[in-house]
């Protein structure tokens, strides 16, 4: 009795141990675990009796295995936290949004860029369309205002200095009468506008006696300012001109040449032509002339008045 009162089983003895002395923390395998084969398992699991018996089983845990499946799986664990994309996970995604920032605020200065560039062409093209159309108006202005400044060209008179009658022969040498004649015109010429002076030329200045040319003249090109006048001298003159027998008055008059009278017909046209913003700008007038003229041999050397026998087209 008294050995059954002391003695303890090796199963009490076991549970007093471990709730007695503090647990031990296992070691902790780094690299290798093996784990415990089924008969070291069941020895683990069962403990015994103090007989000796296995009619009293108990079971717990076994510390060794619990001990090497914490390790694994810590040891796991770290191993999953020593990646170095879990571990620098946070800075590869700030770097990778800093990019894409970067990236952003990149493609928002070349959109920006891009819309001001657009917008300033815009505003060239807008500007060169206003300077151009302000510019086409205001040429059109002044062309229009020129039109009112129409030179005023009046022919005053002309002049019969002399003329004669002869038998001769033309170039291919068949014989006819033949005229010379000399004249001499007078034409003033006024430029009213007040803000451009006008380029002057003027065609030839011929004297028919219908169809027939008698004599020409030219007048020299001149420039004439603004608000300004000046009287135009040209000659007309013809030299052994054949006449065909075109003018039969003369023919049968050649001897008494100052009874004669021939109407004839002067004409001509002048051209004047204003730079009025340089050659960006240009007016231009033409005006025809033709004037009734009547050769008189008595009166050679006289002034002969046309202001009222010319017409102006």
């Amino acid at each position: 009795m008294p050995l059954a009162i002391h003695a303890k089983s090796d199963s009490e003895v076991t549970s007093m141990d471990a709730s007695s002395s503090p647990p031990r923390s296992p070691r902790r395998p780094l690299y290798y675990v093996q784990s415990p084969s089924n008969h070291d398992a069941e020895k683990m699991s069962y403990g015994s009796s103090p007989a000796g018996s296995p009619t009293h089983p108990y079971y717990h845990c076994s510390p060794i295995h619990h001990s090497r499946e914490s390790s694994t799986s810590r040891f796991s664990a770290s191993l999953k936290n020593t990646n170095p994309r879990h571990l620098h996970g946070g800075a590869w995604r700030k770097l990778h949004r800093g990019q894409e920032i970067e990236d952003e605020d990149e493609e928002d200065e070349e959109g920006r860029g891009f819309s001001s560039g657009w917008h300033g062409a815009r505003l060239y093209v807008c500007f060169v369309l206003l300077f151009v159309s302000l510019f086409t108006a205001f040429s059109l202005i002044l062309w229009g205002a020129s039109k009112s400044y129409r030179p005023e060209i009046v022919v005053k008179n002309v002049v019969f200095e002399s003329f004669n009658v002869q038998a001769g022969n033309d170039p291919s040498g068949v014989p006819t009468d033949m005229l010379t004649l000399n004249s001499t015109v007078r034409i003033v010429y006024r430029n009213p506008a007040t803000f451009f002076g006008v380029h002057v030329t003027s065609s030839p200045l011929d004297l028919h006696y219908f169809q027939l040319k008698l004599a020409s003249g030219h007048m020299k090109k001149f420039y004439q300012s603004r608000k300004s006048q000046r009287t135009v001298v040209s000659v007309v003159a013809g030299y052994q001109v054949p006449l065909y027998g075109g003018i039969p008055v003369l023919s049968m008059a050649r001897e008494h040449l100052e009874n004669v009278a021939v109407p004839l017909n002067l004409t001509f046209t002048m051209r004047s032509r204003a730079y009025i913003l340089g050659k960006l700008v240009k007016s231009k007038f033409y005006r025809r002339i033709r004037c009734s003229v009547t050769l008189r041999g008595k009166q050679l050397g006289n002034c002969q008045n046309l202001a009222d026998l010319c017409t102006y087209h």
